[in-house]
């Protein structure tokens, strides 16, 4: 019986995570954004929500008509599993998941999007549903 109590908790939370969609499921390198090519469109800095600390701002770039997001100088409180977001408001609620946060600080922006209308990136904790860090984007 002791067993059977044991491994339930084991199995929920085999089971219970959930499914990361195809953005979100391998580390992709992005190559450095060509700034003598690029033109810069939108910047933005970070700030934290409570207990966290962040530097940094993120820039989004016109390359080769193809937009392009770059973190610089960031730095961010650890924590599991933060995506970073294009959102339509400084909340996670109508976003485009741009993939994991890691060590890879330019990420492709779907060409389907029409960047005009998210005026925000956020840094959020998908698994904890935490937000950790927003940028209000504005035009240059």
């Amino acid at each position: 019986m002791k067993t059977k109590l044991l491994l339930l908790p084991l199995f929920l939370l085999l089971f219970s995570c959930e499914v990361q969609g195809d953005l979100t499921q391998d580390v992709i390198q992005e190559t450095p954004i060509p700034k003598d090519i690029s033109t810069l469109k939108y910047s933005g800095s970070f700030m934290p929500t409570s207990g966290i600390n962040v530097n940094g701002q993120v820039k989004i770039y016109l390359d080769n008509n193809q937009y392009k997001l770059e973190l610089q100088n960031f730095s961010i409180s650890s924590g599991p599993d933060l995506k970073v977001y294009l959102s339509k408001s400084n909340t996670p609620t109508d976003f485009v998941n741009l993939g994991n946060l890691n060590s890879s600080t330019v990420y492709s922006i779907p060409q389907n999007i029409d960047i005009k209308d998210y005026k925000f990136v956020l840094i959020h904790c998908q698994q904890y549903s935490h937000l950790f860090a927003v940028a209000e984007l504005v035009k240059n």
